[in-house]
């Protein structure tokens, strides 16, 4: 496996070392909250614009939880590429893809920043990010995502939807929500939003979380 991980200095490596140390309880947390899911219902009942063997970005895999839920609800052969600047949420991860959606032949992880991704222009169809923004500036990120997608291609963007359920997980998880208006203003700057999504009130997502499909201009 390649381990690519690019700094910009201490301060971005922090994130990455404190998921390192609590990789397992973040990954306890998700098994029971229901996020999963929430997210495997939202991709069935709302189909991702893919062909066959789409090349997919998950940007900031966390534990897994996105790329299994990507994994049982595309019928498609697809190749994901799973990114985090996490080497222990990454191992968690890839444990999760073999036990849980047993394809793990799809799925390539790399240890790498999202703000300098070890990638080449337009190299993906379609990127999925969650719960990485909220650690850099918006238009960076956004910027660098919108780098390695291609032309035409798709973002899904779950960002955090400030609530006191995401003061709660600020303060565990030691993010920073960014505004919404400040996530639509960023986005229209490199995307078309197609449709911003809430999760129903009773999902357990829907307390932090919204759902955002834009494609690249």
């Amino acid at each position: 496996m390649a381990q690519n991980l690019a700094t910009r200095g201490e301060s971005e490596a922090q994130p990455g070392s404190f998921y390192d140390r609590i990789a397992s309880l973040y990954n306890l947390t998700f098994k029971f909250n229901g996020y999963g899911r929430s997210l495997h219902q939202y991709l069935r009942t709302h189909p991702i614009p893919l062909s066959a063997d789409a090349k997919i970005l998950d940007a900031g895999c966390g534990t897994g939880l996105l790329t299994v839920a990507l994994l049982k609800a595309l019928d498609l052969p697809v190749r994901i590429t799973a990114i985090d600047l996490s080497g222990s949420s990454i191992e968690t991860a890839r444990k999760a893809v073999e036990e849980k959606a047993g394809r793990a032949d799809k799925v390539w992880f790399t240890q790498a920043n999202v703000l300098a991704l070890p990638f080449a222009d337009n190299s993906f169809d379609f990127i999925v990010t969650s719960g990485v923004l909220e650690y850099v500036p918006l238009r960076e990120g956004f910027g660098e995502l919108s780098r390695v997608l291609k032309r035409g291609g798709y973002i899904l963007h779950l960002p955090v939807r400030p609530s006191p359920v995401s003061k709660m997980l600020e303060v565990m998880f030691r993010f920073k929500a960014h505004h919404p208006r400040e996530v639509a203003e960023n986005t229209r700057r490199f995307f078309r939003v197609v449709k911003d999504y809430r999760f129903p009130p009773l999902h357990p997502i829907g307390w932090s979380k919204t759902a955002v499909l834009a494609q690249k201009k």
